[in-house]
C-alpha cells in the first residue's frame, strides 16, 4: 500500500524481486568447526573442503611429511590443528579483512609448522607407514593396547574411506538418537 504521507511513491507488489537482493551476496564467514559435534552430512563436506586445502598447502609451500604426513586425518590432533590453520587462513584472505593479515597468518603458520611437527614426531606417523598415536595409560587406566604400523600404499583411497566411514559412523548416530526419542513428544524419554 502506497504512503499517504508520500503520495509520490510507487506501491511495490508482494512479492518484489527486489528482496532477493537482501540475502547476504557472500556465503557466511568463516566460523570454528567443532568436529565433535558434526552430522554426518556437514563432516563430509569439511573433510573434502579441508582435504583440499590441505593438498594446496602441502603442494604450495612444499611441506614434508614431517610437518604435513599422508595420514594427517588418521590423527585427531593433525585434524583439529589443520582444521584451525584453515579457518585462519580463510579469515585472512577474507575480502573484507584488513591487509596485513595474511602477514598475521604466516607468522602463526611458522608456529604451527612447529607444532605440526611436534604432533607428527609424537604420533609416529611418516611418509610410507603410519600408526595410531601412542597413548599414555594414566594410573589406575589399563594399559594401552601395542600399536603397529600400517604401510600406506594409497593415501587417496585411504582417505576416500576414511571419510565414508566416518560419516556412516556419525550417521549411525544420528539414527540411534532419533530412534530413541518419544514418537508422541520428540523428546528424550
Amino acid at each position: 500500500m502506497a504512503d499517504i504521507e508520500n503520495p509520490s511513491e510507487p506501491e511495490l507488489p508482494e512479492d518484489d524481486p527486489a528482496d532477493e537482493f537482501d540475502a547476504p551476496l557472500l556465503p557466511e564467514p568463516p566460523h570454528p568447526i567443532n568436529w565433535n559435534l558434526l552430522t554426518g552430512d556437514e563432516a563430509e563436506a569439511e573433510w573434502l573442503e579441508l582435504n583440499k586445502w590441505v593438498n594446496w598447502l602441502r603442494h604450495t609451500y612444499g611441506l614434508p611429511a614431517s610437518v604435513l604426513p599422508p595420514f594427517w586425518h588418521r590423527h585427531p590432533e593433525l585434524l583439529w590443528e589443520l582444521s584451525a590453520l584453515h579457518l585462519h587462513w580463510l579469515a585472512a584472505y577474507d575480502a573484507e579483512q584488513n591487509a596485513s593479515a595474511p602477514l598475521g597468518w604466516h607468522r602463526d603458520f611458522a608456529d604451527a609448522r612447529q607444532r605440526l611437527r611436534d604432533w607428527v614426531a609424537a604420533s609416529g606417523t611418516r611418509l610410507d607407514r603410519d600408526r595410531p598415536t601412542r597413548q599414555t595409560a594414566w594410573p589406575g587406566e589399563d594399559p594401552a593396547e601395542p600399536v603397529e604400523d600400517t604401510i600406506i600404499a594409497h593415501r587417496d583411497q585411504d582417505f576416500v574411506q576414511f571419510v565414508l566411514d566416518d560419516v556412516a559412523a556419525r550417521r549411525q548416530a544420528e539414527d540411534d538418537f532419533f530412534a530413541g526419542l518419544e514418537p508422541e513428544t520428540g523428546e528424550l524419554p
